[in-house]
């Protein structure tokens, strides 16, 4: 189906495009980059209510900056869908995220206008101030360096860094605050509280606006008026506020709060802007899913819905006739609150994604053992290193990309001290249309490689309740669980909590000649694999091995003594990974089976379905089935 952009939105191919347009007509750009939003969202799917929020602010910056001279950085992503639109890409905005499309974050090498790649949070200021920095010593001084960043990402710890190093600087940067309360579930912590006081004071408000008219003359009263007027301000805010300016505190110049959804305030206010030397911050209000009542009132509902009809607010569900498995993240929901509730030491901790990883469900039951502390990996680890120290038992969900953010408080305040922390893994494996920013490709390896630390993965609903059980047993120790977005396999999977012995692999299936070892949910794959190849007289064995580290070495014993060839499989990179940890086995063993090692290869893997990318690194059902029947010398059927 082809959308078609309103009138003036069809006419702009690049900002410079926008830039020809009266500022009257803004008002009507922003209406119909909304309406085209909405539309191709509406029927392709993708992330939904960030990039609404934040229509009137990317109109406003793509018209008064001259991009991408004028360098614009995007913090996530999640909200630059209307950036991609104003730059070349709308005619193939209904491609986004889908294989082969482009992707649904900034890319440089999608476009000269996305300045810096991103997908994990807080790094926007960072980035930006780099690149200040760096127009600063090669005397590009009429250059302008934008961050833009929701308030959902200020909690994260680098960017509090960031803002120390820039005001100590006189780097030509503005920051860009937008401050809707959300990140994809609601912000927790002090600076929300912080950002709160300061945008429900009338009192301040009324005056800011005053002052803000006194900057707006400046030019008019010369450079000792704007010296005055910014103590003035400054003083203002400290007695108003009972409290100094935070950003301020760090040397800022901080402008706002304003309407984050007034076009014409916005152009008038960033135009005031471009003449004020140095780090200052623009502090705009505004509101999650704007333009689609539903998505203003359900925001982490519309974070990203799927497709949905566009009138009704309809989110489209597929029906089943029979009871279908539930997603893993669920299961680890339910299992963990059946857990606490006959463990008092078990507590739950989540880095800004409660529901994106069901603790939600935890801090519903038992709200004074979940934790969500924000977008702040580092912190959650090391918070749960703390918990731990105390004889609780944390379980810390970190999807496996974000995992890499807090890899040095695992290594340092967890297995060093050999102390007792969870790590529930979700997303394990390819994310799908994220894209590689969000693939879960490294954990294995960059987990395996750490004393004190088990390394495990479940094929099913009922492997993963029964780990997450081995995992509070005494001596359990760091304790990491892996498993992938979406689906598992077991629609009756409240099964029994049973201790598995770590270490243990289990036989799915003897078999001869060729074994198939796999690790976590992919071994469904070869299950399925194995009935199909039974059909031609082909009997692999299957062993899920359900350990990374320490492998189950009485099994690979067996394996290697009685198979010439072993394939490994799983949804993780290669180098380092699962079957680099068989081959050692097998090469200080003194055993010299052949070995074929299916998982992703030493490259990027762009966006797509899961199963898609499957196929794509070639360790898809029918990689597997071929990988088979090549090894044992027998046709590949066509």
């Amino acid at each position: 189906m082809i959308i078609k952009p309103g009138e003036l939105l069809s006419s702009i191919n690049t900002p410079e495009d926008l830039r020809k347009l009266k500022p009257e007509q803004m008002l009507q750009v922003t209406q119909e980059l909304r309406q085209f939003i909405i539309d191709v969202v509406s029927i392709h799917g993708g992330h939904f209510g960030a990039s609404l929020g934040v229509v009137e602010i990317t109109t406003a910056l793509h018209y008064v900056f001259n991009t991408p001279y004028d360098q614009l950085v995007w913090d996530v992503g999640h909200q630059a869908y209307g950036h991609k639109i104003l730059t070349g890409r709308r005619d193939v905005f209904h491609t986004n995220r889908k294989y082969g499309g482009i992707s649904g974050f900034p890319k440089r090498k999608e476009s000269e206008y996305d300045t810096f790649g991103v997908g994990h949070s807080s790094t926007s200021i960072s980035a930006a101030l780099g690149m200040a920095v760096a127009s600063q010593y090669k005397q590009e001084n009429d250059r302008h360096h934008i961050a833009v960043i929701g308030d959902g990402a200020m909690t994260g710890g680098m960017a509090f860094e960031a803002l120390n190093h820039a005001g100590a600087t006189n780097a030509n940067l503005l920051v860009v605050l937008n401050d809707n309360c959300m990140s994809i579930d609601p912000n927790v912590g002090a600076l929300k509280e912080y950002l709160t006081d300061i945008t429900t004071s009338r009192t301040y408000n009324k005056v800011r606006d005053e002052i803000w008219n006194i900057l707006g003359k400046i030019s008019k009263f010369g450079p000792n008026a704007q010296h005055i007027a910014s103590k003035i301000e400054s003083g203002i805010k400290a007695s108003i506020l009972k409290q100094s300016n935070l950003f301020e505190g760090l040397k800022f110049r901080y402008f706002g709060p304003i309407d984050g959804h007034d076009i014409n305030h916005l152009i008038s206010v960033m135009e005031d802007l471009k003449h004020i030397p140095g780090p200052k911050i623009l502090h705009c209000i505004t509101t999650k899913g704007k333009g689609f009542a539903l998505a203003e009132k359900d925001q982490t509902k519309w974070h990203a819905p799927g497709l949905f009809d566009k009138i009704t607010g309809e989110i489209y569900k597929t029906h089943y006739d029979k009871p279908q498995p539930p997603k893993y993240q669920d299961v680890f929901g339910h299992t963990i609150v059946e857990l606490a509730e006959q463990n008092p030491k078990i507590m739950g901790v989540t880095p800004a994604m409660p529901s994106g990883c069901s603790l939600n469900i935890m801090m519903e039951a038992m709200p004074d053992r979940a934790f969500d502390v924000g977008i702040a990996e580092q912190h959650a680890v090391t918070f749960s290193a703390g918990l731990a120290t105390q004889g609780m038992i944390p379980f810390c969900n970190i999807y496996s990309t974000f995992m890499q953010r807090g890899y040095d408080q695992v290594v340092h305040d967890v297995c060093l001290q050999n102390l007792p922390v969870v790590f529930c893994l979700d997303r394990a494996g390819f994310a799908g249309a994220d894209g590689p920013t969000h693939h879960g490709a490294y954990d294995i390896a960059y987990m395996r490689c750490i004393p004190n630390m088990v390394v495990s993965a479940p094929m099913n609903e009922q492997e993963l309740r029964n780990l997450m059980y081995t995992a509070t047993q005494e001596g359990a120790g760091p304790f990491t669980i892996r498993y992938p977005r979406g689906e598992g396999v077991m629609p009756n999977w409240r099964t029994p909590l049973e201790v598995i012995q770590i270490g243990k692999g289990r036989t799915v299936q003897e078999g001869e000649e060729v074994a198939i070892l796999t690790f976590g949910h992919i071994g469904n794959y070869a299950v399925d694999v194995c009935k199909k190849l039974s059909f031609d007289g082909i009997t692999p064995g299957h062993y899920d091995m359900r350990f990374a580290k320490p492998l189950d070495e009485e099994l690979l014993h067996h394996i290697f003594s009685k198979y010439s060839k072993v394939i490994t499989v799983e949804d993780g990179c290669l180098q380092g990974g699962f079957g680099s940890a068989v081959l050692e086995f097998m090469v200080d063993n003194g055993y010299s089976s052949q070995v074929k090692r299916l998982g992703m290869a030493d490259t990027i893997y762009e966006h797509g379905s899961q199963l898609e990318l499957h196929r794509e690194a070639g360790f898809a059902p029918e990689d597997i089935e071929r990988t088979v029947r090549e090894m044992i010398g027998v046709a590949v059927k066509v």
